[in-house]
């Protein structure tokens, strides 16, 4: 009744303290969170609290705040498809084959900024609103980048910046924060891997609900009985108890091994951030612009759509992107 069984993503209950229900959150997005982060859900800004089984229970605050973000059938960045990307913008001999908007693009992008070599990292830095941008074109994917950003916007609240998010896309990361990233060198280094990456893994869910889907697929919790089916909070309720106990008294079990291991690999592509952060230091580019590049524009123009009425989305990111464009593509 159990073996090979294909564990499904549950979703979370966005409550009020209270009780009131907002909506559903994937749990992909809600295992990224941790006390205190604030985001975007069902037109209010809201700050987590904890998760309490399938409940994630939060309140309203007016802070800075994420996107949520929704996996459905989104596939990773392949590494021969970023390396094939980063050689078409920085070879001009490929550049006649593209439309004549997207060369005129590429073109004010090099005038303003850089192209990178296809073994360099471009990081930008520039001010915009009344807040500071770093983007980093590092071309590894949403899931890498989502991962990242999370690491960045924590190394950066203790150096002092005072960060505001991130959002990503699959090509580039742009960080927002109160003040300015003048050496964004030491944020690259590896070691966020074995400090920020372990306190966030622990902090937040990821490891909770990498240890939920092990724990079904070893045979631990049995979902399926004969004519009844065990619900999703029911499941959490039992992994949850496992994971405590094995915390507790067994911190080595091969199972929270195995959850580590799913956790790094399939949840946060630690694997090509680990190569990302280790070539850092000897291929960034560090360029300090006045204001957006070209190239920004994409992924900026993400930040705060959630904010937005709906049946309205579509009109006010395509003015929004205008207007950022406009900014990006003067040549004074």
């Amino acid at each position: 009744m159990n073996a090979g069984i294909i564990v499904d993503a549950p979703v979370l209950d966005v409550r009020f303290r209270g009780g009131r229900k907002l909506g559903t959150v994937e749990d992909a997005f809600a295992s990224t969170l941790s006390p205190g982060d604030t985001f975007y859900f069902a037109g209010l800004v809201l700050e987590v609290e904890r998760i309490d089984g399938t409940d994630l229970i939060v309140h309203a605050t007016s802070k800075s705040a994420r996107i949520p973000t929704y996996l459905g059938t989104r596939m990773a960045m392949t590494t021969n498809l970023a390396q094939r990307v980063r050689e078409f913008l920085h070879d001009r001999s490929q550049w006649p084959r593209f439309p004549g908007d997207v060369r005129e693009w590429l073109e004010v992008q090099d005038y303003r900024s850089i192209l990178p070599r296809p073994d360099q990292l471009l990081v930008e830095t520039f001010p915009l609103e009344g807040h500071y941008y770093m983007v980093i074109y590092s071309f590894e994917g949403w899931n890498a980048h989502q991962s990242l950003g999370m690491l960045l916007t924590r190394r950066m609240e203790s150096a002092g910046l005072r960060p505001l998010g991130f959002v990503s896309n699959d090509y580039a990361l742009a960080c927002y924060s109160i003040q300015p990233v003048t050496d964004p060198k030491p944020l690259f280094s590896p070691d966020i891997l074995e400090r920020e990456f372990v306190e966030w893994v622990e902090s937040s869910s990821l490891l909770r609900r990498a240890f939920r889907e092990v724990a079904v697929i070893g045979g631990l919790v049995e979902r399926h009985h004969p004519g009844k089916r065990k619900s999703g909070k029911q499941v959490s309720f039992s992994t949850d108890l496992i994971y405590d106990v094995l915390r507790r008294y067994e911190p080595d079990h091969l199972l929270l091994r195995a959850a580590w291991e799913d956790a790094k690999t399939k949840m946060t592509e630690v694997g090509r951030l680990g190569r990302l952060l280790d070539r850092a230091a000897d291929t960034m580019l560090h360029v300090e612009l006045d204001r957006v590049s070209p190239m920004a524009v994409p992924v900026l123009v993400m930040i705060g759509r959630e904010s937005v009425a709906q049946g309205t989305v579509e009109d006010v990111l395509l003015i929004e992107a205008e207007a950022l464009a406009e900014i990006a593509m003067r040549r004074d």
